[in-house]
């Protein structure tokens, strides 16, 4: 295997991340990279409800398939339509650098550039859509972040993406030994990224690629058993299922049952057993009609090209009784009860956190108070902003790069301001502006009882900190600012000239 792609580690003993302390217990991972010893690779697979799914690839394509279930593809809609927002006027996404107080506004202003050349490179104003729902979709998301090796300081010149069919994480375990017991401990480990063209999991050969050339975004769901990166859509692929199962069932059952079937009674006479099941034979052949419902394509198909009834009943008669008689048999009468396709289907919505109101094509939405918003709308803001820190994820490893190849910061700068960037995401759920106006309201209505005790019962710093719900950080840029706009104030009114004068004049 041949090792591809851009390295932005210093020094090359920096590949094998060392242990602080050897173990005989390797370290865990969260993204669910395979491990590879050096006797060779260790596969592992899920089990679900009977289904096998040996690797990743082939629960990508499960999870390719049901997305396009149109029940679940309103699902996924809501869910993404709810998390990226575009307009006209607003960006999708934005950095905020507010936090960074220990760097100055330059070096500020230089990454909040960076980042707009980030989206720009990824298309995410017109492509954000898209790229959000493959990454929920499949449950992860790659690009190879390419680079001019003549002049890598000019940073990434292209972020390509990569299905995630032909690639997966490897992490290859180095063992020792210990001198005294002989027992195997770990040493430390290598990461990389193995491509191949075809299926992934076929076979252990195939490209290697530098950890740092790929952006690896996981959905941050784990298989605890099989250390397996779960998609969002794997609670889902039951209830997918069971509803395609319901509702062939369902359509089946009203071919069967909807029509009037006719039943035959054929006088055989006197004739032999074998003879008169060959003329109940030739009589069934020139009347019978098989209709078959085609499950896949949803058709009905005949093979004999005529209209006839469905499934018509043939029975014998012997001399003695009635002759040939032809009567009817009613269809069915409760053919119009789909109370379990319906219970399915909100079992569907319920596997992927969306409310089930949004299910009703009729349920209208409301705009009132928030204390009028039903609870699962509450739970599914929330589930939204989760999906939204997690694939934050791909901003913060491609900006990482950027600003390191182009200079900017170095690895160790990143490592302490990462946790105080912020991306902020553009938001079109209303009950969040709806929730924010009415804390606000709420304080000003207290604020405006509590104020004729003010310097009497309570002091100014006490109904700031309890009412307002100021932190001594927010109490103090506030102080800085009132001080700011009095003496801007008092300056203009310095610089004005009198009212006196302008009248003479």
């Amino acid at each position: 295997m041949e090792l591809f792609g851009l390295s932005i580690t210093r020094k090359k003993e920096e590949d094998l991340a060392q242990s602080k302390a050897k173990s005989f217990v390797p370290p865990e991972s969260d993204d669910g990279s395979s491990v590879i010893a050096a006797g060779g690779y260790f596969g592992q697979y899920v089990d679900m409800e009977g289904t096998k799914a040996k690797d990743d690839s082939e629960l990508i394509k499960k999870y390719r398939e049901i997305a396009l279930y149109p029940e679940c593809d309103s699902a996924i809609e809501d869910i993404v339509n709810e998390a990226i927002v575009s307009n006209e006027d607003d960006q999708a996404v934005e950095i905020v650098t507010d936090n960074l107080d220990k760097y100055n506004d330059k070096i500020k202003k230089l990454i909040r550039e960076e980042f707009n050349n980030v989206t720009k490179l990824l298309s995410f104003g017109s492509n954000g859509h898209d790229i959000f729902r493959k990454w929920y979709v499949d449950g992860r998301l790659y690009y190879h972040m390419i680079i001019d090796d003549k002049n890598p300081k000019q940073g990434i010149t292209e972020l390509r993406p990569i299905d995630a069919l032909h690639i997966r994480k490897v992490r290859q375990v180095i063992e020792d030994k210990d001198p005294k017991t002989g027992a195997k401990l770990i040493k430390g480990y290598n990461e990389f990224y193995i491509y191949q063209d075809t299926i992934q999991g076929k076979s252990n050969t195939g490209l290697k690629i530098n950890k740092d050339a790929i952006v690896y975004v996981p959905s941050g769901l784990l298989d605890q058993q099989s250390k397996k990166v779960l998609g969002f859509l794997f609670k889902a692929i039951k209830p997918v299922n069971q509803l395609r199962m319901m509702e062939d069932s369902l359509v089946i059952y009203r071919l069967a049952r909807a029509p009037e079937r006719r039943i035959f009674y054929i006088d055989v006479g006197n004739l032999p057993k074998g003879k008169a099941e060959a003329y109940l034979r030739d009589i069934m052949a020139r009347y019978k009609n098989k209709i078959v419902y085609d499950a896949n394509t949803g058709e009905i198909k005949d093979d004999r090209k005529h209209m006839s009834m469905l499934e018509d009943f043939w029975l014998p008669r012997r001399e003695g009784g009635k002759g040939t008689e032809i009567t009817t048999l009613p269809g069915g009468e409760n053919l119009g009860q789909i109370e379990d396709i319906l219970y399915f289907q909100k079992k569907l919505y319920k596997s992927l956190n969306v409310p089930v109101s949004r299910l009703e094509e009729n349920q209208s939405f409301v705009l009132g108070r928030s204390t009028e918003i039903s609870r699962d709308e509450v739970k599914f803001t929330k589930f939204i902003s989760r999906l939204r820190k997690k694939f934050s994820e791909l901003f913060m490893q491609v900006l990482k790069t950027q600003l390191i190849l182009k200079g900017v910061i170095t690895a160790e700068d990143w490592d302490s301001m990462k946790e105080d960037i912020v991306i902020d995401f553009l938001k079109d759920n209303y009950f969040a502006e709806l929730k924010e106006s009415e804390v606000i309201r709420e304080r000003m209505n207290s604020l405006t009882m509590v104020d004729p005790f003010v310097g009497k019962y309570y002091s100014a710093a006490w109904v700031r900190k309890n009412i307002l719900m100021q932190t001594e950080e927010e109490i103090s840029d506030i102080d800085k600012e009132i001080n700011q706009e009095a003496m801007e104030s008092q300056q203009n009114d310095e610089l004005a000239p009198p009212l006196e004068d302008d009248a003479k004049k």
